[in-house]
């Protein structure tokens, strides 16, 4: 039997996937700062009620972008955070 691969792109806060691997296959962290709400995988993300509060707390902030220079042209919020993995809504 194979272990379920649990590679992730998607942030799980903001939905933002731009191919960075922000979990490995094994479910470790790589500790990487998204560039839209700026939460690093494994210190932001790592269990359901910090995704929540952390998500809350951007939105509440209007949703700004870590990195504004990465923000694509016509960006939806609610588009992006659509793309959330349900387990992290």
């Amino acid at each position: 039997m194979q272990a379920k691969d649990l590679s992730e792109t998607v942030c799980r806060v903001c939905g933002r996937d731009d191919g960075s691997l922000l979990w490995d296959r094994h479910g470790v962290p790589q500790y990487v700062i998204c560039d839209c709400c700026g939460i690093e995988s494994g210190l932001g993300d790592d269990q359901l009620s910090k995704v929540r509060e952390n998500r809350g707390h951007w939105v509440a902030q209007g949703a700004p972008w870590d990195v504004p220079k990465n923000r694509p042209a016509g960006w939806d919020v609610l588009r992006q955070l659509s793309a959330v993995p349900a387990e992290w809504r």
